[in-house]
């Protein structure tokens, strides 16, 4: 058997991975078969109540393949090294707790526990509630300059739908409001050579799976995009 993980432990690594496989909790992404296997996400509930809830992607039979790994390797040991890209260039993700892959008898099994983020709800549901204006403006801006931060450092996103990506809003010192984002469903990403190809990829992935984000507040984000990256001349077109 050969395992991976992300950290070092007291007990042995099969131990805690058939802790976390056979945990219990409720399916928010029931198990779905795609890439020769089996995928699905369930909300583990704490122990104590001052803990932050966790969710756990358990993987059977899960792939990608690549020049690298032609025979195939789980999707979500890509996605832990995106989360580990993102963490190095100020990119916000979930709080990784336990992230371990291992290949039993031929067949590969793979887990991923994030914390859940308090306060922050997908774009997706926020622009389900009708957000005020000084909040969208906020919000938009903020976006975008998360997305130049990625995409100039050479990372694409590669699922960049408003359901994955998380917002959270809080007031400022001058009543102003303040947005922070974060990225997640990252099995998908990968590194480009170019940033506009990352760029042009996710952007275009956007406009298509931006739920009920009106065309205007996408103009308005292409625009700070475009700022964000190469100042106020021209305008990005997804």
């Amino acid at each position: 058997m050969n395992t991976l993980s992300t950290r070092t432990a007291s007990l042995p690594a099969a131990t805690h991975f058939d802790r976390w496989w056979h945990s219990s909790g409720t399916w928010v992404e029931p198990a779905n078969q795609r890439r020769g296997g089996e995928s699905g996400v369930q909300l583990l509930q704490p122990r104590e109540p001052s803990h932050a809830p966790l969710y756990c992607k358990r993987q059977s039979g899960h792939l990608y393949r690549s020049l690298l790994h032609p025979f195939g390797r789980p999707t979500i040991l890509r996605e832990l090294q995106a989360y580990r890209a993102l963490a190095r260039i100020g990119v916000k993700t979930p709080k990784l707790v336990y992230c371990a892959a291992r290949r039993q008898q031929g067949h590969w099994q793979a887990l991923l526990v994030t914390e859940a983020l308090p306060g922050f709800v997908s774009l997706e549901q926020c622009y389900a509630s009708t957000p005020s204006a000084e909040f969208r403006h906020a919000l938009l801006q903020q976006l975008a300059a998360t997305l130049a931060r990625l995409h100039q450092a050479g990372w694409q996103h590669g699922c960049c739908y408003a359901k994955h990506i998380f917002v959270k809003a809080q007031t400022g010192r001058q009543d102003d409001v303040q947005v922070e984002i974060a990225l997640l469903d990252l099995e998908k990403s990968r590194r480009r050579w170019r940033s506009k190809d990352a760029a042009r990829h996710d952007l275009r992935q956007l406009a298509r799976h931006r739920g009920a984000m009106p065309e205007a507040d996408l103009a308005v984000l292409l625009q700070a995009y475009q700022s964000a990256v190469h100042g106020p001349a021209g305008v990005l077109r997804p």
